[in-house]
């Protein structure tokens, strides 16, 4: 006989299809479909040519951690990551601010245009960039800027851009209008308020985009190769194809290069997983 408790407003409870020992199974083979790769070029990486070209699935039978120094310093690695880190810092932080500027206003001001502002930027979202190559190319001719790490700065930050103010818009408008109501009575002007209150409420919005943004530049490829010609300015994913057409034989080097350009963006994840996760799943500010 069901109890009452069992029936909620005179139905019965859906049947579960997943207990915890059925979820946590089918959890564990995801992970594992997913880390398969990974953990593959994981072992690779400290492996030679000749025994992943025996045993491609096999263990390392010597630990060959001498090969991301080889592909660091040999394979000049060092420097594509130096560029890279130099591009991707500079390009996210400044999109950051500028973006949650932008969003707050958009959010949080109602002035003519606004809405065609924001109507804007959601259709630069909806096209793909690969459609500015050619213009963004001769803008940096123009102005002298092609072929240096400023220039792919700027193309990443006007790439960039659009997403981050659309993300962040509308959670900033969620925002309760209390908060800033007590900053102005408190005397705190607009710029205070963007500092003291928006920039700490909206941190795991911030942090997504932040994220999201780091992710996606680190690992583009297009405007790089386009945009930038000189090798000793390349980024890591043009300095690993570079050595990939160099060095297509030896597979361990090359597992070793990709490595070195995976493990920063576990990194960020690693550090910013949480606020990642709050940010995305964020529905309302109490």
């Amino acid at each position: 006989m069901t109890s009452n408790a069992a029936i909620v407003g005179g139905q019965r409870p859906l049947p579960r299809f997943f207990g915890r020992g059925s979820l946590a199974l089918v959890l564990g083979l995801y992970t594992v479909y997913t880390l398969g790769p990974f953990l593959w070029l994981a072992t690779m990486s400290v492996r030679s040519t000749a025994e992943i070209s025996a045993d491609p699935y096999g263990w390392p039978e010597t630990f060959r951690w001498g090969q991301f120094y080889s592909a660091w310093v040999d394979a000049n690695f060092a420097s594509y990551f130096l560029n890279s880190t130099i591009v991707v810092v500079g390009a996210v932080v400044i999109v950051t601010l500028i973006g949650a500027a932008a969003a707050h206003a958009l959010a949080r001001y109602r002035f003519r245009g606004n809405r065609l502002i924001y109507a804007i930027l959601f259709s630069s979202i909806i096209f793909p960039p690969q459609i500015t190559l050619i213009s963004l190319y001769q803008i940096l001719v123009d102005y002298n800027l092609y072929n240096s790490l400023l220039g792919l700065t700027l193309v990443y930050i006007s790439l960039q851009l659009p997403l981050t103010v659309y993300l962040l818009e509308g959670f900033f408008a969620r925002i309760p209008q209390d908060l800033f109501d007590a900053a102005k009575m408190d005397g705190y002007g607009d710029l205070e308020i963007f500092w003291r209150i928006v920039l700490p409420v909206g941190m795991p919005a911030i942090a997504t985009t932040l994220i999201l943004n780091f992710i996606q530049l680190w690992n583009e490829f297009l405007f790089a190769v386009v945009l930038v010609t000189d090798p000793d300015k390349r980024t890591l994913p043009i300095g690993l194809r570079a050595f990939m057409g160099d060095n297509f034989q030896d597979i361990g080097m090359i597992a070793a290069g990709v490595m070195v350009s995976v493990i920063p963006v576990i990194v960020a994840y690693m550090f910013f997983s949480e606020k990642l996760i709050r940010g995305m799943t964020a529905g309302a500010i109490k």
